[in-house]
């Protein structure tokens, strides 16, 4: 098994249509399925630089999810009810590599 972050971006059309009985049915089945080691929405941030004055955080990601799966397409499969995901949002998948 290998640990994958899921993304997810602030660029859905509808954001209030991820309700949070929504995400709190969606984390029930994630933990249920006993692949889900955690997450959490993210707030505002800042971009910073040796030298530079801070600047505005350049990826805009609004939460992420800590799975655990065989591979990217298998990692893939927790997008299945994901709110964010199922209204319209972009999602980003990254494997978080032991070494």
């Amino acid at each position: 098994m290998n640990d994958y972050i899921i993304l997810m971006l602030d660029d859905t059309a509808h954001p209030d249509a991820a309700s949070s009985a929504l995400w709190a049915s969606y984390i029930t089945s994630l933990r249920q399925g006993g692949l889900f080691d955690g997450g959490s929405s993210i707030g505002k941030g800042a971009l910073y630089r040796k030298g530079a004055p801070a600047d505005s955080a350049s990826l805009d990601v609004t939460g992420y999810l800590r799975v655990r799966a065989t591979n990217l397409d298998d990692a893939a499969r927790f997008l299945v009810g994901n709110p964010h995901y199922e209204a319209g949002g972009g999602v980003e998948i990254r494997e978080l590599p032991t070494n």
